[in-house]
This record gives C-alpha cells, sequence and structure tokens, in this order.
C-alpha cells in the first residue's frame, strides 16, 4: 500500500473519487471474460485532462504503474491490472469524461470526451442528423476512448472502416503529464507524424485519450436484413460477393452494410439462452447475416427461389434477426469461463482456415462446446471455446498457431492485451517489434504505461 500516493490522488480529484478496498474496487479489476484480473492501489476518476496530468506525475515520481479503463468492455485482459503483478497499477478510470460536444455541420465532425460510450455518440450524431460509423454489441458500455484504444471494429467496418478510420482529432496525457491537444479536424493537415492513428490501437501503452474528434456520416437509407441458411464457409463468402454486386447494381448510394456468419452451435446457444426460435426452415450449418442500403425493398439481396431465408423490413423485424448476432458473447458467457479467440484471415483463406480450426478443436482436450461466429465481410472471426481451464492456454495457442499459417492476424479487433502478448510474433516480424518497443520507450521511459500490455 502506498498510503502518501493515494492521499495525494484525493488531494487531485477528490475522496469521493478516488476508490480503494476489495470491494469498492472489485468491478474495476476482473475483465468481461472472467479470465483476467489482478490486485490495484487504489482506482481513480478524474473530471479533465488537467487532473490525468497530474496524477500521471504523482505516479511517475512513486513510479507506480497506471492502467486507463473505459467501460471494461475488454476481452484479452487490456483494461484490467495483471495476476501477481509486482506493483499493482492505479486505475484510472475515465467513465466521468462524457462531454459531447457540438455537431459541426460543415465538417461532419464532433469532439467527445474519452468516457462517453459509443451509444451515447451514436445517438448524439443522430440527433444532428448524422451517424457514427462504428457500431458493436457493448455500445451502451463500451467507451469511445476504449474503442480508440483498441481500434475496435464492429459490424460495419466493410462499409466504414475501423475505428482509425474514424478519428480526425484527439486529446491525450502522456506518460511524463505532458498533455498533448490536436482537435482541429481537418483532413489536410501534413505537418509531421500522426500521433491521433498512433494512440489509436496503442492500447493505453503510450499515453490516455482524453478526448477524440471523429467524423461522422450522413444516414444511408432504408436497408434491408436478412438471414439465409448456407452450407458452407465458402458458400457463405460466394454470397456475400454477390450480394455487393447486387446492391452496387441498384440505385447510386445502394452498397453492403454489413455481412456476419453464425455457425450452427452459436445458433443454437443463443436460440436457447435467448429463447429465440431457429429462423429458418431448415438446419444450416453455416447462417450468415446481411444488411444492404437498398431503399429498404430488398433488391440488392442475392436471392433466388430455393435459398432459405428470413428477410426483415421494418426496424422492429431487423432488431429481431440482429439478436441472433447481438447476443452471442451473452449466450456463451453464460456457459462459463470462455476462451475468446478474436482472429482474421485473409478473405481467400477464411474458408479453408475455419474449416481447419473447426477441425483442430474437434481433436483438442477439455473442450465442452465450441462455435464460430463473426463478421464474414472483413475476414474476422470469433472463435469461443468452452470447457478449458481459464489459465489452461492449449486451446487459445493452437487456435492462434492455426490463424498465422494462414498469414492471418491473432488480434482482428479486440488488441492484443495481455492474453496475446508473448504471441505477438506470430503475425509481427521481428524487425516490427523492435519499432514498437522503440515508440514505447520514447514515450513511456520508465515504462509505467499499461505495463505486460502489447508486450511482454
Amino acid at each position: 500500500m502506498r498510503p502518501e500516493l493515494v492521499k495525494t490522488l484525493a488531494q487531485i480529484v477528490g475522496d469521493a473519487h478516488v476508490y480503494t478496498g476489495s470491494d469498492r474496487v472489485a468491478p474495476f479489476v476482473t475483465d468481461w471474460t472472467r479470465r483476467f484480473g489482478g490486485p490495484c492501489l487504489a482506482v481513480v476518476r478524474p473530471g479533465d485532462a488537467g487532473e490525468i496530468a497530474e496524477i500521471l506525475r504523482a505516479c511517475a515520481a512513486a513510479r507506480v504503474p497506471v492502467l486507463p479503463q473505459g467501460g471494461n468492455t475488454g476481452l484479452v485482459g487490456g483494461s484490467v491490472p495483471a495476476a501477481g503483478g509486482n506493483q499493482p497499477p492505479v486505475i484510472i478510470s475515465m467513465l466521468r469524461l462524457t462531454d459531447l460536444g457540438a455537431v459541426d455541420e460543415l465538417s461532419g465532425q464532433v469532439t467527445v470526451g474519452a468516457g462517453a460510450t459509443l451509444g451515447e455518440v451514436q445517438r448524439h450524431a443522430v440527433r444532428a442528423g448524422w451517424r457514427y460509423g462504428v457500431d458493436l454489441a457493448a455500445r451502451d458500455s463500451a467507451t469511445i476512448g476504449g474503442t480508440v484504444a483498441t481500434n475496435a471494429g464492429g459490424v460495419h467496418v466493410i462499409a466504414h472502416g475501423m475505428t482509425r478510420a474514424q478519428v480526425v482529432g484527439i486529446e491525450a496525457v502522456l506518460a511524463d503529464g505532458s498533455v498533448i491537444t490536436h482537435l482541429s479536424g481537418m483532413l489536410k493537415d501534413n505537418t509531421g507524424y500522426d500521433l491521433a492513428s498512433l494512440l489509436c490501437g496503442s492500447e493505453g501503452t503510450l499515453g490516455i485519450i482524453t478526448a477524440v474528434r471523429v467524423r461522422l456520416h450522413r444516414p444511408l437509407g432504408r436497408t434491408t436484413v436478412s438471414l439465409i441458411g448456407v452450407g458452407s464457409y465458402a458458400e457463405a463468402l460466394e454470397l456475400m460477393s454477390r450480394a455487393g454486386i447486387a446492391s452496387e447494381s441498384n440505385a447510386p448510394g445502394s452498397r453492403l452494410l454489413a455481412a456476419e456468419v453464425i455457425d450452427a452451435p452459436s445458433m443454437d446457444l443463443v436460440c436457447s439462452v435467448a429463447d429465440l426460435p431457429w429462423p429458418l426452415e431448415q438446419r444450416w450449418s453455416i447462417v450468415v447475416l446481411l444488411e444492404i442500403v437498398d431503399g429498404g425493398d430488398g433488391s440488392g439481396l442475392p436471392l433466388d427461389e430455393s435459398a432459405d431465408a428470413v428477410v426483415a423490413f421494418s426496424a422492429s423485424d431487423q432488431e429481431r434477426l440482429w439478436a441472433y448476432r447481438e447476443r452471442q458473447a451473452e449466450a456463451y458467457g453464460v456457459t462459463g469461463v470462455v476462451h475468446k479467440l478474436d482472429v482474421s484471415v485473409p478473405l481467400s483463406k477464411l474458408a479453408a482456415c475455419a474449416d481447419e480450426l473447426v477441425a483442430l478443436i474437434n481433436t483438442l482436450p477439455d473442450v465442452d462446446t465450441f462455435g464460430i461466429f463473426g463478421h464474414l465481410a472483413d475476414g474476422n472471426m470469433h472463435v469461443e471455446i468452452v470447457g478449458p481451464a481459464a489459465d489452461d492456454l492449449r486451446a487459445d495457442l493452437a487456435v492462434l498457431e492455426c490463424v498465422s499459417r494462414y498469414g492471418g492476424s491473432i488480434s482482428a479487433e479486440h488488441g492484443v492485451g495481455r492474453a496475446k502478448a508473448a504471441h505477438l510474433h506470430l503475425c509481427r516480424s521481428a524487425a516490427e517489434i523492435t519499432a514498437m518497443r522503440a515508440i514505447k520507450g520514447a514515450l513511456d521511459p520508465q515504462g509505467l504505461m499499461n505495463p505486460g500490455v502489447l508486450f511482454v
């Protein structure tokens, strides 16, 4: 315990915003998967960048590590302390930084606090006649700062790109307490390194993001959502390809907005847990969800008379179909401790890799159940494995090594965190890792910013 440091932190943010004791810090020290967590010195809830700068200077002077945390919806241990760490960190919760700036109608941009949730930003944009391009199931608990720090993806990457593509400006506090602010949002600004892009995806290892300026998009118009049964991943990819062609052949502005995939075990599980009916006439190995901007008339769907599909046109029916995909994480969560492997492979290799993963996991010991769902359009598969103990990493490593053999990434959108730090070499060269370490060392020479995350 560092009573003098805790006292200093209370002087900075006020006694009410410093939590100590196991009961008060419990919601902040274990991640959503229940696989990762450890002790912390204290949880501090600053109200602005100035207070964060003071906190970082105090922690640097005491040589105590710090760990920024948003909504704590991470799945790779990147936002919680390490178990058995030599020096428990100070957790800096960003949940008080919730400012929502006025939407700039000329540029289609808005500046928001890092603690605002994704859902709050989405609704703020809609009220002004715009939309934010990133969406994911944890929208009402994941914070903007957390989604930027992990370069989150979600369901609309094929239409708008990852979070990094939305960020046009940033404010952050570096390890030494210095504040960098570049929130003008100018699209043409070639004045050196793009610090916003550098901090996006850095997982709290380089600095603490306090505010972000993001680009917005005009509403896309009416959409059609469908669930379609197919026999294999190869058929799913071919269907998605035809959907893109069909939507692009319609009126200008028509396009594929989302393409998701759910395998039969995952569909069975979500139907059971969420009390949902099997949505199609037949049982299929794979169910594809397509969302297409086509005026809401279904003209962009690549369906023939033999297709086993259900199509939704109204908002309520579309929400009902999306539930089969968005409630997957919840469904697996009730089965016990889940090994969640967020991976991606080139689309040309996805079918072969997915087939090999299924065969491989079927041979692994202690596996009770497993399934695959994810973002078909960008090659992102979420492999969920239930059965092995939380600290049994054999299944994790087998999946990551398989993905590596197909030239894929061991982390598609959730970050590296602590869970995959030891396996970064599977998809990054030694030269790349050395370069990243050099950047880390330059901005955080004491190594106090989220140690153990990204690098071992």
